[in-house]
């Protein structure tokens, strides 16, 4: 899904408002939600899941390519763990 797929989605359902106010709504939310994970905050959004920014540790792998050794400095990356009720919901789906 697109954030346009989304921002009509929305507007679909509230046909009292704007689709520019909408997706002035969606920037809102998700600057909101960008900027609690910037500063190192879980996101938790009930009945869909949770964000966290998690730090991965530092490796030495190999290049499959030239076949040289590489050093892999440690970096952060967003983790989504899904909600137990999203999970049922998926589950049912297939």
């Amino acid at each position: 899904m697109l954030k346009r797929e989304l921002i009509n989605g929305v507007s679909g359902q509230l046909v009292d408002y704007y689709k520019q106010d909408v997706g002035q709504a969606v920037d809102i939310i998700l600057e909101e939600i960008s900027q609690a994970l910037t500063e190192g905050r879980r996101v938790e959004i009930r009945g869909f899941g949770s964000f966290s920014v998690r730090t991965r540790k530092p490796r030495t792998t190999k290049n499959p390519k030239t076949g040289k050794m590489m050093d892999i400095p440690a970096r952060k990356t967003l983790h989504f763990t899904m909600s137990k009720s999203l999970k049922e919901v998926l589950i049912e789906d297939k």
